[in-house]
């Protein structure tokens, strides 16, 4: 029996098979990914390069504020996320819960904070094609965005499938894959966070 009372949830008897395939695949799907903003910070790095006045003006505009607001708020939903998968491979379902469902909220508070913060982007006039370093910051964040949207889909899934019971101390390797992604997610924001609002 787990911690709120249901049946232990029987995963599938190869599930070791499937565990490692899972983080695998996990792996190598990240590994896209690395290629992917890779080639972005290249570009950025490049162009900032060739123009360091206009990289200087313009990251003066972005608000500091808010940018680090959101990486605390990142950060915590990452720390949320390390105890949740420590806590269901002690086979406590009822705190993983808790876990998913506050780095979920957090995940949620980041895109609004970035959703004001590009509404008042847009007010000041700011928009993709302004110039090169609006340009990439637009293309930068807002694909980093649909990536926390991803995160956040897959967690609410998960958080759905801890309450059906799904996930125990034996089996909770969706669990450790869509934590896997989280951190990356982050991983990427403390990247973007300096690079776009602090190197001036």
């Amino acid at each position: 029996m787990s911690d709120t009372g249901r049946p232990e949830y029987k995963p599938p008897e190869n599930d070791a098979v499937a565990a490692l395939s899972a983080r695998m695949g996990i792996w190598v799907f990240l590994a896209t990914e690395v290629l992917l903003f890779g080639g972005l910070f290249m570009s950025y790095t490049v162009f900032r390069v060739k123009y360091p006045e206009l990289f200087h003006s313009e990251h003066l505009k972005l608000n500091r504020v808010l940018g680090a607001v959101n990486t605390v708020v990142l950060i915590s939903s990452s720390a949320f996320v390390a105890v949740g998968v420590e806590a269901i491979k002690r086979g406590r379902v009822r705190l993983l819960r808790v876990c998913l469902f506050m780095t979920t909220l957090l995940a949620g508070v980041f895109l609004v904070i970035k959703y004001f913060e590009w509404t008042a982007d847009f007010a000041e006039g700011l928009y993709p094609g302004t110039n090169i370093f609006f340009s990439l910051y637009f293309m930068l964040t807002g694909l980093h965005g649909l990536h926390v949207l991803a995160g956040m889909s897959a967690l609410v899934v998960m958080f759905v499938l801890t309450g059906r019971g799904r996930f125990s101390a034996s089996y909770h390797t969706p669990v450790e894959v869509v934590g896997i992604y989280w951190h990356f997610v982050d991983l990427v924001w403390i990247y973007l966070f300096p690079l776009l609002y602090l190197i001036g």
